[in-house]
């Protein structure tokens, strides 16, 4: 690997190449926290690269491909911490030779990690609209003509999930919150009474009504109030002539997870880092990043957005 396509500082080390190759070169037993969005198979197609996972001939090899990935992740990761895959039912296709219907993707994903060992941990389903969905995919099952046509075809929404997966054994470092939550991450509106308790609760657990109020949202099993819009800017990360699919993971998913499942100066992993979501709120919460990505202009954008993230922080330190 090209020395000069590593990019080291002392908040993050990034990767351009394929996982499969760099995730050996990671010591055992060093990553605090691992959150990445996976290719959905051979759903889309970002590179033409062969060591692309999204670029295996069929569903069967795509998982062959990816259980490289999960027994490199059950090794890195330190007993007792956290694994989240973002994920989503995957449609099938008449065009496929396939009967048209929908894929149990997460539940394949949940399969195969629990093969490699695996606890199974958590699921969140994050809430998507389904207008918007039926107005970008098209599809019969969302679209309101099917209701007089053949309701028999009409079908919910496919929203997201966060999955996530624990490693057996203790964890050496607990991921201690002494004065509970008191930044949420969505569109919600917390009642301002919570924010007058909470200054007068700080650190009392049982009075700090406002840390309460933010659990029972990140406790729920359905996030609905993620917004899909906030994410990182992507636009530069497209190469010439690309028409390959990208979708940055929304921030907000990302802040709930880091801040659930990471403590303060934890290495957070993506191994499929894009333009470097999962990094950036990483380093923005004041975590270590570690992102490996295989096209080279989605790792030309993560450089710009996590270079932007440290003048942000240092600016705020000035200001502090």
């Amino acid at each position: 690997m090209d020395k000069h396509q590593n990019i080291i500082t002392d908040n993050y080390a990034l990767y351009l190449g394929d996982c499969c190759q760099i995730m050996p070169k990671i010591p055992n037993e060093s990553i605090h926290y691992s959150i990445f969005s996976p290719p959905f198979s051979s759903l889309y197609s970002y590179t033409d690269n062969p060591a692309d996972m999204s670029n295996n001939k069929n569903y069967h090899q795509f998982f062959q491909h990816f259980d490289f990935l999960i027994e490199q992740l059950m090794r890195v990761m330190i007993p007792g911490r956290i694994v989240s895959v973002h994920c989503m039912d995957l449609p099938s296709f008449k065009k496929d030779g396939d009967p048209i219907g929908l894929v149990d993707f997460p539940g394949d994903i949940i399969q195969h990690f629990q093969k490699i060992g695996f606890i199974f941990h958590s699921r969140h389903c994050i809430w998507k609209d389904p207008l918007i969905a039926a107005v970008r995919t098209k599809s019969i099952g969302l679209a309101h003509k099917q209701i007089i046509k053949d309701s028999s075809m009409c079908r919910t929404g496919i929203p997201d999930y966060i999955i996530s997966f624990r490693k057996p054994g203790e964890n050496p470092k607990p991921i201690e919150h002494p004065n509970g939550f008191s930044t949420y991450f969505g569109s919600r509106s917390i009642p301002n009474s919570l924010y007058r308790q909470f200054s007068k609760h700080t650190g009392e657990q049982r009075k700090n009504k406002l840390s309460h109020w933010i659990w029972q949202q990140y406790a729920s099993p359905v996030w609905f109030d993620i917004r899909q819009t906030k994410i990182l800017k992507h636009k530069m990360a497209k190469a010439q002539k690309d028409e390959k699919h990208i979708c940055p993971l929304q921030l907000d998913t990302i802040e709930r997870c880091i801040a659930l499942w990471s403590g303060k100066d934890d290495v957070v992993l993506s191994p499929f880092m894009g333009i470097g979501s999962e990094i950036y709120v990483a380093i923005k919460n004041n975590r270590k990043g570690i992102g490996i990505e295989l096209k080279t202009s989605y790792f030309k954008q993560a450089i710009r957005n996590l270079k932007h993230v440290e003048k942000q922080k240092q600016r705020q330190t000035l200001k502090d």
